[in-house]
């Protein structure tokens, strides 16, 4: 994807001229250092590698502000507990040169985003995200934020019901609704508040040559609450033969592991209307997980 790319229509353009005007004026240390875009960006946030060793991290829209502004507050605490590497923030940029929101500049963190269709070590690639989630959850939720991932699957309801009428013809609508009014009938979370990373995609992963989990990044949802939705790279990214041992890791019970489901589900179906014209990796791994989900018969 461009990083010039406007995915929202009510984003700023935020290209490499951008980023060099930004960190001239407040990061003289820096402006010396080349600025290009990343391989791959993200829908909620453009991303330059800043030289060979940092990178600059930008919200593309309004409500991704708010979750920089959490990585920013939030991640210098957490990464001396986990056991990977996080993007934890060196600097933190203010709005300036009609960029309206702060930014970040952060270390640059080495590795591949998964190709799900490819991985070299699936059931390794579980156990490895297991053991960051479960790490993750023993952090001391004290004071934290709670997650706006954390809330029941009835607050989705009325916008997966939306999205599966506008995929009316590309998605088995009838078998959609079927797995949908099943899910609101699961009992909800109700162990205590613990964190969670909120947003376990493949584009928020990074994994080693071996195919190793090597780093996870984007946080911008991050928070405590029930975590249950960190449960959707099962569908997201795992083949079947490796959800067992992603679920086992994890002691997740039938009601979890079918709420996790749920929510994979949702957020798929919500993610095709919205981003089918503007990001075709993100399109294309949600209708895999529409397929994955209605294919699965482990719950």
């Amino acid at each position: 994807m461009c990083a010039a790319t406007r995915i929202h229509p009510d984003g700023p353009v935020v290209d490499a001229a951008l980023v060099r005007r930004l960190i001239a004026a407040q990061f003289p240390q820096w402006e010396r250092l080349p600025v290009t875009p990343a391989a791959t960006s993200g829908a909620d946030n453009a991303m330059f590698r800043l030289g060979p060793e940092l990178a600059v991290r930008l919200p593309r829209v309004e409500w991704a502000a708010g979750g920089l502004r959490r990585e920013q507050q939030w991640l210098s605490r957490l990464a001396p507990r986990l056991p990977l590497p996080v993007p934890a923030p060196l600097a933190v940029g203010r709005p300036a040169a009609g960029y309206p929101w702060e930014w970040s500049v952060l270390h640059w963190l080495d590795g591949a985003n998964p190709v799900v269709h490819a991985l070299a070590a699936p059931q390794a690639l579980a156990r490895d995200l297991a053991g960051f989630v479960n790490a993750l959850r023993a952090v001391d939720p004290a004071d934290a934020p709670v997650s706006q991932r954390s809330v029941p699957l009835a607050s989705r309801d009325g916008a997966t019901r939306a999205a599966i009428a506008q995929l009316s013809g590309s998605i088995d609508t009838e078998a959609a609704t079927a797995l949908w009014d099943k899910a609101l009938r699961l009992p909800d979370y109700a162990g205590p508040p613990v964190w969670l990373h909120g947003d376990l995609t493949p584009g928020n992963l990074l994994l080693t040559g071996a195919g190793r989990l090597a780093a996870v990044i984007d946080f911008a949802l991050m928070g405590v609450g029930d975590p249950t939705a960190d449960l959707i790279a099962a569908w997201n990214l795992l083949p079947a033969t490796a959800r067992p041992a992603f679920r086992a890791a994890l002691h997740a019970d039938e009601a979890m592991w079918a709420r996790g489901r749920a929510w994979a589900f949702s957020l798929a179906l919500v993610t095709i209307p919205y981003y089918r014209h503007t990001d075709q990796a993100l399109t294309a791994n949600a209708r895999h997980v529409v397929r994955e989900v209605l294919a699965d018969r482990s719950v």
